[in-house]
């Protein structure tokens, strides 16, 4: 029998709401039913490899039907805590509470989720170079080409003319898969084009590699000091940096420190950088310690297994200072060059010591510097190689790609089930400390991820192969129109969660496409969809005039199988937000403190209380006056 009632998520519960900073106290509440007869209920407090604490909570408050058991405590430090309750009667039953799935008690033999209390450092600060507005990611192979001539290209390259074209995605003779053909994207190109990202709202722009590097993904690097020669110059990457800081737009760049590429300055296996120079030329370089061989020099450690990206070890002392050295390292040289940040790949691979030190160096050059973390999972408790991470308690991460928001976004527009997706919004809302999550890079596609337009509409790729991909790229315009419908509400709903929304490029040109490279085609200059750009463009707009949104508290307001309600809201704003996914229209009920605030966004009708199928408002109201409540 479930008899105790506690809601982690409702202040007459626990007060504050979700994480705290250190050296704050909250208060847990516990109802019980009075014919229960109680000898004591405990608050158990849990924490990786320590014992369990119990605290006695005192009876406070007694109504008609339930007696009221509080506890206050403290926490004095950055900590990942979890806690359940344990009720004692008179008869000596005794009885633990623990969380269901949605986080409220039970009593259940079945239940034995405990809840989730995250403690972060109180100095932590949403960092600054984000902005209002949104992140741009860009695949700098495939943004733009300028047409600017290149000079020391390797002759080994595939450079492609027929911009737009799939890219080559069947294996060579020998059967690999070599990523050689480049269409020539690069910084200039970039740079010509910042009006148009300025007009898109951004305010951010994340960019894949651009480090040497002989794959067109370039997360195999060969020389993390120098750009890629496909890609321009020095003087090319902070010209971008300048220009972008011009019109309000920081750049962050992709750090890939878990592991380098095998034909590199580093490991050498090709012979490209000289015949005995390298970790596999020469057993007296100083980059030999770098990596883990097993037997020297053909047998050695690599990422999942492919012998091309040899593992290095992070924490080697001459490694990490490589790397982090805050006068001559590698974050220092492209931060002191404009960089403002950045985006760690497989962040959960790296070691606490490699990260600690990155966030060390990055902050260095300013507070409103980013550490961002590629993390798939809810990052607040991740486990990875047997340990607890504490990515997000302060001073290692700033904040993660979040990729539950993008999963819980695109399967509601899809399936319809409004509940689970803000089940899972309130529940990273609830773990993440405010800094991190409001910091969050939330998108709908990334490079690693199908297109959203095609995970909308298309057929599920179910680890179809590349030939299938291929054949199922384009989309049939019966498709292709209902998913430009369906990437307009789902991207409503992006823009104006918790966090900074990315834009993958070409999503807003209506680029499709499953799994790489399909997902990583050109940007459609001359071909775009002008209704989708000046729909992301309105939306970016408005996300960009909003700059309460970094701080404003997320309330789930209405839900059911396909009507789905929030609010944002601060001190002096608020913003309503409703999504109808369905065919059908749904009565909306608005609360009467929006029924005069303005309709700024808007996809499909929205007329006397009816949200009509397939339509999505947005409504932002101010606070009138200092009397008046929101």
């Amino acid at each position: 029998m479930d008899f105790c009632i506690y809601d982690s998520r409702l202040p007459v519960f626990k007060e504050p709401f979700g994480a705290v900073p250190a050296q704050s106290s909250v208060r847990f509440a516990v109802h019980l039913p009075k014919h229960i007869l109680v000898r004591q209920v405990d608050f158990v407090l849990k924490s990786d490899g320590e014992t369990e604490q119990r605290f006695p909570m005192s009876l406070t408050d007694c109504d008609m039907h339930c007696n009221r058991y509080t506890l206050t405590l403290s926490f004095p430090v950055p900590q990942l805590c979890f806690y359940y309750f344990c009720i004692t009667e008179d008869d000596g039953n005794i009885y633990t509470v623990h969380a269901d799935d949605s986080m409220r008690a039970s009593t259940s033999t079945m239940c034995s989720k405990c809840w989730q209390l995250t403690v972060y450092d109180k100095k932590m600060q949403r960092p600054s170079c984000l902005g209002n507005g949104i992140m741009y990611q860009i695949f700098p192979d495939r943004f733009c080409n300028s047409g600017t001539v290149k000079t020391n290209v390797p002759s080994d390259r595939l450079i492609r003319s027929d911009w737009g074209n799939l890219p080559v995605y069947l294996p060579n003779e020998k059967g690999e898969i070599t990523n050689s053909d480049y269409f020539g994207g690069d910084l200039q190109g970039i740079t010509q084009h910042l009006p148009y990202l300025q007009k898109l709202g951004v305010t951010c722009l994340y960019l894949n590699p651009i480090f040497e590097a002989h794959s067109n993904h370039r997360y195999n690097t060969a020389d993390y000091l120098k750009i890629d020669p496909l890609l321009g110059t020095e003087e090319d990457f902070s010209t971008l940096c300048s220009e972008a800081k011009k019109v309000g737009i920081s750049v962050i760049l992709d750090g890939v420190f878990s592991h380098t590429g095998s034909d590199s300055l580093y490991f050498n296996r090709n012979g490209r950088y000289g015949e005995n120079t390298g970790a596999y030329r020469d057993p007296t370089s100083r980059y030999r310690e770098w990596y883990s061989f097993r037997h020297y020099p053909d047998d050695y450690e690599s990422w999942w297994g492919f012998l091309t990206l040899p593992n290095v070890q992070e924490t080697h002392p001459d490694y990490m200072d490589f790397i982090c050295n805050p006068q001559h390292g590698v974050l220092a040289k492209w931060l002191s060059l404009g960089a403002s940040g950045f985006r760690l790949d497989v962040a959960d691979e790296l070691p606490d010591a490699f990260l600690d030190r990155i966030y060390q160096t990055v902050k260095t050059f300013g507070c409103d510097k980013i550490v961002l973390g590629e993390v798939w999972e809810d990052a607040s408790n991740k486990i990875s190689y047997g340990n607890r991470r504490r990515y997000l308690l302060g001073k290692q991460l700033d904040s993660v790609m979040n990729y539950p928001f993008r999963n819980a976004v695109l399967s509601y527009i899809r399936n319809g089930n409004a509940e689970e997706f803000l089940t899972n919004v309130i529940s990273i809302v609830e773990n993440y400390p405010p800094p991190a999550m409001n910091s969050m890079m939330n998108p709908l596609s990334t490079h690693d991820t199908p297109r959203a337009i095609t995970m909308l509409v298309a057929e599920p790729m179910d680890n179809k192969d590349r030939q299938w991909q291929a054949e199922h790229h384009y989309l049939s315009l019966e498709d292709y129109q209902k998913g430009q419908t369906l990437l307009k509400l789902a991207s409503v709903l992006q823009y104006f969660l918790p966090g900074i929304p990315c834009l993958y490029y070409g999503d807003e040109a209506g680029l499709s496409g499953y799994a790489d490279p399909f997902n990583r085609c050109c940007y459609p200059w001359g071909y775009e969809n002008q209704e989708l750009i000046d729909w992301f463009s309105s939306l970016g707009q408005l996300r960009l005039s909003l700059a309460f949104l970094n701080s404003a508290l997320f309330l789930p307001l209405v839900v059911d199988s396909d009507l789905c309600c929030y609010l944002r809201q601060e001190k002096q704003q608020s913003l309503l937000v409703a999504v109808n996914r369905s065919d059908h229209d749904h009565t909306l009920c608005v609360p009467t403190e929006f029924l005069q605030a303005k309709i700024h966004t808007l996809v499909g009708s929205f007329e006397n209380g009816t949200l009509k199928g397939k339509s999505a408002v947005v409504m932002v109201r101010e606070k009138r006056n200092s009397n008046e409540s929101i």
